[in-house]
């Protein structure tokens, strides 16, 4: 089985809807790819952009081919509010891992992107704007041996093959 690695930059939004009358919007995003829950990963917290967050937080993936070669797979970034009575849905854009990478690929594998985010059945408000980095397709028992070993140089563990 083949895989690519995807290092996934999330930079930025603008003009997102308001959604707290009364304090400073707080806002973070969530990350699924393919529906894994166990892929989510989440930016930390960007607490003075208010309506337009920056963050450049980057996330590595290792994703499996088979995801590049059919539209089905999505990438979905949801952005919410922090709160502490519990976080507000702000919106989200979904976009097809296959359509990124073809996009990317005549680029040399990179590419910033800018989507509308969307809340709903309602019209889209603001914008998210993302890098997205493919890297070269190898064996995932190659890829899993080479992040066992950088695991082990980084923290003294061996992980598990």
């Amino acid at each position: 089985m083949e895989c690519r690695k995807l290092e996934l930059t999330i930079n930025s939004a603008n003009d997102l809807r308001g959604v707290r009358r009364m304090f400073k919007m707080k806002v973070y995003a969530k990350v699924l790819i393919g529906g894994n829950q166990e892929m989510e990963k989440r930016t930390p917290v960007d607490k003075h952009g208010r309506t337009n967050p920056a963050w450049n937080y980057t996330m590595k993936y290792s994703i499996s081919e088979q995801w590049l070669e059919h539209h089905g797979t999505m990438l979905v970034i949801k952005l919410y509010c922090k709160r502490k009575l519990g976080d507000r849905y702000i919106g989200e854009v979904h976009q097809s891992l296959k359509q990124l990478y073809d996009y990317a690929s005549p680029l040399g594998g990179s590419a910033v992107v800018c989507f509308p985010v969307q809340m709903g059945c309602a019209e889209s408000q603001g914008q998210l704007c993302f890098s997205n980095r493919f890297g070269e397709k190898v064996a995932i028992e190659k890829l899993m041996l080479a992040e066992s070993i950088a695991s082990f140089l980084v923290t003294g563990q061996g992980g598990a093959i």
